[in-house]
């Protein structure tokens, strides 16, 4: 037992845990600064850059075991799977993850440079580029890169409107790693320099957060997002489908506000088989409002399958259709070779659906021009700015119940949070158990419903225009700084 406490793999491992504990629910933002510190420490001393790989391995799976381990949930609670394979699912799930990690372990100790300059150039380089990666392989996992952790207390906060996410994840990696250059160096002259770098990025990210990066356009919008509570297990059964129609009608007609936003899939049916009646009455109730309604369903066009949002009431009725699909809950890959997986081994309602498209234009609605997003399309920010600077309003509707009681919906939360801060718009979240959710411009969560709850959260809001250097240059901006780091690294290589 002693020898497995000593040994770094562990210490990876357990780094890796205490990260997630940065993220939402949980919030404190200092920890994953502190968790790549020992890993950036571990990698320095790795004597091979296969034990650096395996470090960054063992850091993965300890972040994303117990990070992601809602994963087991959808698919052995609502999934069907049997324990034994929702759980090595889960951990292989967690293992392809963790390979990106193992990756940057990899190539940073392949880096030919001194051990400062790889410290301090190389090190947070190489892991935010990994995230990034991440980002878009194998269509994408963004989840849990660490830039989330600091939204939205963290000083650090205020990069996102300039260079998002990741770029908040190279500030993350570089203040690790000239922490660790404090801790080691002491109160020497580079440690006192590192020092200082610290509370300058620091105090330049305070300082950030306090800039208006757009305006004010048009009035207030009074809105309400409906949270109908139904139970994942009983969603698409027949026999519940009268009660969810029902509540659904009760929570809209209770509200007097110009937009009604519904989750997703709020309404278990194809669009063509909800009755003209009771769509009449939502659109009147939407008309007497003076307003719309978004109603979350699945539309079918050439055979086809979406998962769309579409909208009633005195607009034009317009709808928007997810175009990032989550491989094997809502497309297969490689169909001929894993159509069994689907069709066989885990019962998800409209396993195999078809992309809206990536042009798709904000939906003129309530006097306000909405960018719709759908379940963890919230979690792709170079997408979501397709739709600004046009977009005065970002709306995400999401089916969370997936994940039964677990902490997926609150780091889902924080998704939107950091969208909001990246864009300079208020995020609107309406989901079927949580979390419901008004964001601010500054990813500040304005008001909430209890989760697993019915409700209806009515509140203001505002419409913007403009554009953070963010919406105009993407992710481009973090890739410039990541690649000069490693420019710069490499010229100094024989220094």
């Amino acid at each position: 037992m002693s020898r497995l406490i000593a040994s770094p793999y562990f210490h990876a491992f357990l780094a890796g845990v205490i990260a997630v504990f940065g993220f939402a629910p949980f919030g404190i933002f200092p920890l994953p600064i502190l968790s790549l510190a020992v890993l950036f420490w571990l990698w320095s001393k790795a004597e091979r850059p296969s034990q650096a790989a395996w470090l960054g391995f063992t850091f993965g799976m300890g972040l994303f075991c117990f990070g992601v381990s809602w994963i087991y949930v959808a698919l052995h609670d609502y999934g069907y799977m049997r324990p034994i394979l929702a759980a090595l699912a889960t951990a292989l799930f967690a293992a392809v993850n963790a390979s990106i990690p193992a990756l940057a372990g990899y190539v940073q100790a392949k880096f030919n440079s001194p051990l400062t300059w790889r410290l301090l150039l190389v090190m947070p380089a190489i892991w935010t580029l990994a995230e990034w990666v991440r980002s878009w392989l194998f269509t994408g996992f963004p989840w849990l890169s660490f830039g989330y952790s600091q939204v939205p207390h963290s000083p650090l906060a205020g990069y996102a409107p300039i260079v998002g996410v990741f770029g908040v994840s190279l500030i993350v990696a570089l203040s690790a790693a000239l922490g660790l250059l404090i801790w080691h160096m002491r109160w020497n002259k580079l440690g006192k320099s590192a020092l200082a770098c610290v509370a300058a990025l620091w105090i330049a990210g305070a300082a950030l957060s306090l800039v208006e990066w757009t305006q004010v356009q048009g009035e207030s919008l009074k809105v309400s997002l409906l949270q109908g509570n139904v139970a994942q297990d009983t969603k698409f059964n027949e026999d519940a489908l009268a009660g969810t129609l029902e509540t659904y009608r009760r929570l809209a007609e209770s509200s007097d506000a110009r937009l009604i936003v519904m989750p997703e899939t709020a309404i278990p049916l194809l669009r063509e088989y909800i009755p003209e009646g009771y769509q009449a009455i939502l659109r009147e109730h939407a008309r007497q409002n003076g307003g719309d309604i978004l109603i979350g369903v699945f539309e079918r066009e050439d055979g086809r399958y979406y998962n769309s949002v579409y909208s009633l009431g005195v607009s034009e009725s317009q709808h928007y259709r997810k175009d990032h699909l989550v491989p094997f809950g809502e497309f297969i890959p490689l169909r001929s070779m894993f159509g069994w997986l689907i069709n066989e081994m885990l019962q998800i309602p409209m396993g195999d659906q078809a992309r809206g498209g990536e042009s798709q234009l904000p939906l003129n609605v309530a006097g306000q021009k909405v960018a719709v997003d759908i379940c963890y399309e919230d979690a792709f920010g170079e997408e979501v700015i397709h739709a600004l600077p046009d977009a005065t309003l970002l709306v995400n509707v999401t089916n969370d119940a997936w994940y039964g009681d677990s902490f997926a919906a609150e780091q889902h939360n924080q998704l939107s949070q950091m969208r909001a801060l990246e864009t300079g718009r208020m995020m609107l979240r309406a989901t079927n158990t949580g979390v419901t959710s008004v964001i601010g411009v500054n990813g500040r969560v304005q008001a909430k419903l209890p989760q697993h709850e019915e409700g209806v959260l009515t509140a203001t809001v505002q419409g913007y225009a403009g554009s953070t250097p963010y919406v105009r240059w993407g992710n481009a901006a973090m890739l410039f700084l990541a690649t000069l780091m490693l420019v710069i690294a490499w010229k100094l290589r024989n220094r």
